[in-house]
């Protein structure tokens, strides 16, 4: 399993002869609170997994022993002055749009406190795994803020518009239990399984066409919030980028012949 660094508080491992790549919050101290550093770092991951044409699945994952991720570094924040708060936004945006710009399927995994901008981390994946410690909220109007790494937009795509708007009023933290009844997290299991099951889960996904992989899932999510007949045309672009490629012919090979697939990735 390899292992790259990217600045101080964020690196990369390698799974699955490097068809996995599992991104690492590592900010342990600080409970992985999103400085401008680590911010800028986890940017930096994703624009280079992103680019990588043998990655077929990422995994968001921490180190911390009680969290996730507790939302953005309130100490860092309580020093700035508002020009340096305005500096300071790109950088945070772009952590959370590198996330969910990554071009192939994503899995957060994570156990304890998953709160504000750690929450909308999560968010910004396909997929969610969570383990029974699990506490998961965006309480950002409860210091006088908004979520800001796409809580707004992303929770009521999950739970819908009614429900979203409850939980970012009401600033309330949700257990385990009521997020996985409500669709805040999708898998949840036993106290400290949620990284294997997610790795798991990373390993079967990445068993598919990498070409199929990255199609399906630039159809998902533009065609999301579009109505049908455009979604269907979004299809149809995705279904044509991949009809005609090597993945394919494989993938109708492999099946005739009762083989595993040896996909070319093209």
């Amino acid at each position: 399993m390899g292992e790259e660094r990217f600045g101080e508080f964020v690196l990369v491992r390698r799974h699955e002869e490097g068809v996995v790549a599992e991104l690492v919050l590592d900010r342990p101290k600080a409970m992985n609170a999103v400085s401008t550093e680590m911010a800028r770092s986890v940017a930096a991951a994703c624009y280079a997994l992103g680019g990588e044409g043998t990655v077929r699945v990422v995994v968001l994952t921490s180190t911390h022993e009680r969290a996730f991720c507790v939302g953005a570094d309130l100490k860092e924040r309580n020093s700035f002055s508002d020009a340096d708060l305005v500096r300071q936004r790109p950088v945070t945006r772009g952590a959370y749009t590198g996330v969910l710009e990554l071009p192939v399927p994503t899995i957060a995994s994570f156990f304890g406190f998953a709160l504000g901008g750690g929450f909308e981390l999560a968010l910004a994946c396909d997929l969610i795994v969570a383990d029974r410690t699990a506490v998961v909220g965006l309480p950002e109007v409860s210091v006088g803020v908004i979520p800001g790494g796409g809580g707004t937009q992303l929770l009521p795509r999950r739970v819908g518009a009614a429900r979203a708007a409850e939980l970012i009023f009401t600033a309330r933290r949700v257990e385990a239990a009521e997020a996985h009844r409500l669709g805040l997290v999708d898998q949840l299991v036993e106290a400290g399984e949620d990284r294997a099951e997610a790795l798991s889960l990373a390993a079967r996904i990445a068993a598919n066409s990498p070409v199929g992989l990255r199609a399906a899932k630039r159809a998902l999510r533009l065609g999301q919030g579009l109505d049908l007949r455009a979604g269907l045309e979004v299809e149809d672009a995705a279904w044509r980028a991949v009809a005609f490629s090597g993945d394919r012919a494989e993938g109708v090979a492999a099946f005739n012949e009762r083989r595993v697939a040896r996909w070319p990735g093209q």
